[in-house]
Order: structure tokens, then sequence, then C-alpha cells
């Protein structure tokens, strides 16, 4: 009769246990299927080839191995981020659960960001609910830990920033909870408030994709804040904010100014919004914005900043950067002054989408971020997406449409081809005839 066995330790310098590397010899590069996520399975194979590629994937994120750990972490992210799954996830999630918890808490930067990628997907995937409550419960303590850590890796807290967001605009059924988590974000974005009132520029600093990772999770939340707490917020930060549009990282401007966008317009739409300034000590109530009973002062000021940004011609500036921001700022410049927004439209499938305010414009930018590829799969099949978004029930479709709509990877090959050959076959025409005609004088 054989010993008893010792506890396996995944994370320990000993070798795994002899069932675990038996079980999982069949997974040993998950990197595959990190990078084509279940693409091919869709198109070649079955459900059942995915979920059972998907069972390996998960016991490999207790694997020895910690390159082994976070391929298998980025392989079920991308599975669950391209396929909605809850059956197969609702009966894991405990498990995957405590995967993510072991990885946050003992893994290095780049697993730590797999972990809390996967976390994210994981929420969205359950939707709201005492299973994502759950949780939240779990891994909130561990993300607030790591965003906090000044010695942690800059690339994880930015992931844990965003992943806490996501997570706690899904799951958290407790309004102090709610309050705790805006103040958590709060500590870190306002460290890029100008502090001294003769300095006119923001410097960028490596903490700086932080920054923007915080306020732009933080400007989430507050979407679903009460009236009297988003009343609050503003008052503290309405006159704080602006500051942020004076940094020289481009990506923290826009962040500011979509931020003030999406403030002006949640003030805007309350019945009794906060008075944010003095009237005594206004010199011309005309430098005010005012709307119902919300008085903004030094709104001169602000278009000014908004205006100068949509129309940036700074030559120190690259090219991408500038057009990118004067194509945002006016669309900022826009909500503020004329209270619009130019609707946009997002195709999925059959269906569309109308993006006409910059709260819902803000949400879907946050789960894109987080989904990739798969948020228009996501916004046709997950039910807790398509409520946020107000799409109603998904729409069922039969194996023939289905079968219409999609387009195999060979054909895709094709039609890719054939399209870079005519371009090809075009530039060659367009250059002939500059020839002839540079021959010609």
């Amino acid at each position: 009769m054989s010993g008893p066995h010792r506890t396996v330790q995944p994370f320990s310098d000993e070798d795994a246990s002899i069932e675990t590397m038996s079980h999982c010899s069949g997974y040993s590069d998950p990197s595959s299927f990190a990078e084509d996520g279940p693409e091919v399975l869709d198109e070649e194979g079955t459900q059942e080839d995915l979920e059972y590629k998907l069972k390996g994937l998960i016991d490999l994120t207790l694997d020895k191995s910690a390159k082994t750990r976070q391929a298998a972490l980025e392989g079920v992210k991308n599975a669950l981020s391209s396929k909605v799954l809850y059956e197969f996830v609702l009966e894991r999630r405990m498990t995957l659960t405590d995967s993510i918890e072991r990885c946050l808490k003992k893994g290095k930067s780049e697993e730590q960001r797999a972990a809390a990628a996967l976390a994210s997907v994981l929420c969205i995937q359950l939707g709201p609910g005492l299973e994502s409550e759950e949780i939240l419960k779990t891994l909130g303590p561990i993300l607030k830990k790591i965003i906090c850590d000044g010695t942690a890796s800059i690339q994880a807290r930015q992931t844990c920033a965003t992943c806490f967001g996501v997570c706690c605009f899904i799951a958290t059924d407790d309004i102090t909870e709610l309050y705790s988590t805006l103040e958590c974000l709060e500590t870190i974005f306002t460290k890029s408030y100008l502090k001294e009132k003769d300095s006119n520029v923001t410097c960028s600093t490596p903490n700086t994709v932080l920054h923007i990772s915080s306020l732009l999770a933080w400007t989430l939340l507050l979407t679903i804040c009460p009236i009297s707490e988003v009343k609050k917020k503003l008052e503290l930060h309405f006159h704080k904010l602006p500051s942020l549009l004076s940094c020289d990282d481009v990506n923290m401007r826009i962040a500011a100014g979509e931020s003030l966008a999406l403030l002006f317009e949640l003030a805007r739409g309350m019945e009794s919004p906060p008075l944010l300034v003095d009237l005594g000590k206004l010199a011309s109530i005309s430098q005010c914005l005012i709307f119902k009973d919300f008085f903004y002062e030094d709104m001169d000021s602000l278009t000014q900043m908004l205006r100068a940004l949509a129309t940036d011609g700074n030559k120190h500036r690259a090219k991408v950067d500038k057009r990118k921001q004067r194509s945002v700022f006016r669309d900022v410049l826009r909500a503020v002054e004329e209270r619009d927004f130019p609707t946009e439209t997002v195709k999925f499938g059959p269906e569309r989408m109308y993006i006409d305010s910059w709260v819902k414009k803000h949400t879907y930018d946050t789960f894109k971020e987080v989904l990739g590829s798969g948020m228009q799969y996501h916004l046709q099949t997950n039910e807790f997406l398509r409520n946020v978004f107000e799409l109603g029930p998904p729409v069922m479709l039969d194996a023939a449409t289905l079968k219409t709509m999609k387009i195999s990877r060979f054909e895709r090959h094709l039609y890719n081809s054939a399209a870079f050959k005519a371009r090809t076959k075009a530039r060659s025409k367009c250059r002939d005839k500059r020839a002839d005609v540079g021959e010609f004088f």
C-alpha cells in the first residue's frame, strides 16, 4: 500500500505532483491557445473541444512554471472574451477564483496582469448576482492592495485598477463598497493634479498610465452612483480635473477631457445640481456656465483650453497624437458649449447600437478594452451587456442565417488577397500615369 500523498504546492520550487502533471501533459504549450483563442475551434471543431481544452488550461493555472501559468491565464481569458460560456464558467467559478487569487498574491507583474484581466472577463461572463459578488469579495481586497502598493509593478497596478472598476461596476451590491472603491481610485489619479499654482504643465511620469486607468475606472463607477454622491464628487473634482488637460501625456489629456464631458453630462441631468461658486464673488455672471441650479465658474478659461487642444498645432508633438487629440476635443468642446454628442453607430451581427451620450460611450469603451475583438459577440449574446446597453433579449438566429453571416478563414484569406492585388494594381497604374506626365514635360 502506498504512503500518504503529500500536499501539492503549485507555487513552490518543488515538482508538481505526478497526478497533476499526467493530467495536464496534453496541454504543455498553452501559449498556442492564448495566441489563437477559440477561433480555430469555432470553425473546425466543436463546443466540446473548446471546453475540453479550457479544462486543461484551468488546471495549468496552478502549474509550477510562472510562464505556463501566465499563458494558461491568457488562454482562458481569450476564450471567455470570444465566447459566452455561462454554464461552464458557473461550474468552475470557485476554481477560477482560487487560481486568480493565487496568481495575484504570488505572481510577478505579467502574471498579475493576466490574472486581473481574467477576473474582469469572469465577472462579465457571470453578470451581476451572488456569484460575481463573491468573486469581488474575494479579489477586491487583493486588487486594492496591489493598486496602492508603491513597490508593485506599474503595469500590474494599472490592470488591477481597470479590473477593480469593472468588477465593482458589475458585482457590487453594497453602496459603501462602491464608495470605498471610488476613494481608492481617487487617491491614485489625484496625484496628477497640479500642486503648484505657478506651474502650467503637469509632467508625465511612469505612474501616469496608472493614473489614467484609475481616472477612467473612477469615471465608470460614477455613472452608477446615486445623485447625492455624484454631487459630492462634482464639488470635489470639477475645479481640479481641468489641470490634467495640461499634462504632457496625450492619453492623460484625452482621458481628462472625456471625463470632464461626462461630468458635465451628469451635472446637467441632475434635478438639483450643486452650487459650485459663490455668486457674490463673480465679476460677471457671463463667465459662468449656468443650467438649472448648477454654476461652473471660469467657463471662459475652460473653453479656451478645450479649444486650444481641439486646434493644437504644436510641432513638438507627434502627428498621430495631434490628430487623435483634435478629434476628441472637438467633441468635448461641443459637449461643454452646446450640450451636443456626435452619435456613433456600432454594428454587430444583424443589429445596431447607437451611442448617443458620454456615459454610454465611456461604458462601451471600457468593456471593449477588456473584451477586445470579442466585444461584438458579447453584445449579441451576453445578457448582462445587453441589459447595460438596453438592447433587450438576444436575437435568436437560425443556423442558415448564422452560416450566411459567417466567413471562413480561407474565404477571408482569398478576399484579402484579392483586395491587396487590386490595390497594388491601382497604385501601379497611378505611378505609370505620373511617369508619363513627367516624360511629357
